[in-house]
């Protein structure tokens, strides 16, 4: 009898036990669960990968199976200073990466548990030689060529199979001393920019109901500090343009906040440019209620933030050091779609690093950085 009843304590007492190791399991899966992906444009010579990440609810970034993902086409193998290079279409079906090395535009659907699959015959040529930069609003789609004797701005159409078809007579060259690094339209899709980084000005277009691009008068205009570089419209005004100024020197670096009207034309707002206070400002993400602005310091690394005002001028909040040392490379940054995290691709560091965003106030997470696979010259994020 006494052993029955120890036999009989010992079943409750290990039934008590997995009742509290199944439940311990499920609170960190729930801490721990799924809650969106990271997608890195990994640069790779020869054939070119995408880096794939679950990300999870604390933060920490997971590869998906089967990460990196290949493209179709090849990377450069060297570090591309530029932004925008990786993009996701509307309802996250689709993600377009530059091949720098093969000069090619890839799309690759986004399949529901975050890996990526090539979309038949969907590695193109991108009509100039090394592609740098992707923009994109619905299904019109612009790429920024970088490369000596093929420098452009060039248009695409994205149909409805992730199949990229040339737009006839959207081309506008670039000299070869341009060195673009960012292109990008506004929200409402009526004007698209690009940044000229080697002769320091900024091209500004009207975009007409054919997709085809018209300068505005005065375009390319003088930028407001050497190297501009990274840009943003503002979400919530897409007449507000942000554009960071990269080359001033040590603690000289700078952003430039203009009003851009619906022919494209640039007028500087309030005081711009704003100082940055730190070293090579070459990135700029905002937050989606447009408040707030992020400029990633490569040279230190540092992230600045800054308020927006109403009318576009901004106030400098102060600098957030990254956790790695000064050659990480930090370059193109991007927020979750909550935007409760910003991710910032380590060129030099082949990472990627996670800061929680409050307000304009980051702080680096504690998982941060996350390695790349081998062989990676990242440059380009997408979080979804």
């Amino acid at each position: 009898m006494r052993l029955l009843m120890r036999a009989s304590a010992c079943l409750i007492a290990l039934a008590a036990l997995l009742t509290l190791g199944i439940s311990g399991a499920a609170s960190a899966h729930t801490t721990n669960s799924v809650v969106g992906h990271v997608y890195v444009n990994d640069n790779t010579a020869g054939s070119n990968t995408i880096a794939a990440f679950d990300r999870h609810a604390d933060g920490s970034l997971t590869p998906v199976p089967g990460s990196p993902f290949a493209t179709g086409g090849a990377g450069s193998g060297a570090v591309i200073g530029s932004q925008g290079s990786l993009q996701i279409t509307r309802g996250g079906r689709y993600l377009l990466a530059v091949d720098a090395g093969s000069n090619q535009i890839s799309t690759l659907a986004v399949l529901p548990d975050g890996a990526l699959s090539q979309v038949p015959g969907g590695t193109v040529s991108s009509d100039g030689t090394q592609p740098v930069s992707v923009a994109i609003h619905h299904r019109l789609v612009y790429v920024a060529n970088a490369g000596a004797g093929g420098s452009s701005y060039t248009g695409f159409v994205l149909g409805r199979r992730g199949h990229l078809r040339p737009l006839p007579d959207s081309t506008v060259a670039l000299p070869d001393s341009a060195d673009p690094g960012d292109v990008l339209f506004n929200s409402t899709g009526t004007n698209l920019v690009g940044t000229r980084v080697g002769s320091s000005q900024i091209d500004s277009f009207f975009v007409d109901w054919s997709g085809r691009l018209h300068a505005a008068s005065g375009s390319p205009f003088t930028a407001q500090g050497p190297g501009p570089f990274g840009s943003e419209f503002r979400p919530t005004d897409p007449s507000q343009l942000f554009v960071s100024n990269a080359h001033g020197g040590a603690n000289a670096g700078s952003v430039s906040a203009f009003e851009v009207g619906r022919d494209g034309t640039l007028d500087s707002i309030g005081a711009s440019p704003f100082a940055d206070d730190q070293t090579a400002p070459c990135w700029v993400e905002i937050s989606h209620d447009g408040r707030y602005l992020f400029a990633v310091n490569t040279a230190v690394p540092s992230i600045s933030s800054y308020a927006i005002g109403w009318n576009g001028s901004l106030r400098l909040l102060g600098s957030t050091p990254f956790h790695g040392p000064s050659t990480l490379g930090s370059e193109d940054a991007r927020l979750s779609p909550d935007g409760s995290t910003l991710w910032v691709v380590d060129s030099k560091g082949d990472a990627v690093s996670g800061f929680r965003v409050n307000g304009g106030q980051l702080s680096e997470l504690a998982s941060s950085p996350t390695s790349l696979p081998a062989g990676a010259t990242p440059f380009g994020v997408v979080v979804n």
